[in-house]
């Protein structure tokens, strides 16, 4: 490609790459504050982040069966949180409802803080 077109392509690229590594910091870190709550004693931010991203893309890839896939989805993601930090399903179970409980109160923070609606912020 040719002049600006090439290179707004490129920066479209590289923000969009620099957006996707933030948001899985930060869904790392809330998977990260939800273990720390369940007790699960080898939590770190790495190991989150690697949980997300494999949580994440199993889970995307068993939603596509109909009817069961979003429940797999989830004992799929639960599953993987319990590899990668070393834990019993209890615990896994407990870090993932936990992330998910510190994800709805930080929308209800922005949207008392923005004025947005909880579902616009999803």
């Amino acid at each position: 490609m040719h002049g600006a077109l090439g290179l707004g392509l490129l920066a479209i690229g590289i923000a969009g790459l620099i957006a996707l590594l933030i948001a899985l910091v930060i869904a790392g870190f809330v998977l990260y504050l939800g273990t720390e709550l369940a007790g699960i004693k080898k939590a770190s931010l790495g190991k989150s982040i690697v949980a997300v991203v494999g949580g994440g893309i199993l889970a995307g890839i068993l939603f596509i069966i109909p009817v069961l896939g979003w429940i797999l989805g989830i004992v799929a993601y639960i599953w993987v949180i319990k590899v990668v930090f070393d834990t019993d399903w209890l615990r896994a179970t407990l870090a993932f409802l936990m992330a998910i409980i510190i994800e709805v109160i930080v929308l209800w923070l922005f949207k008392l803080l923005l004025g947005i609606s909880l579902l616009a912020a999803l």
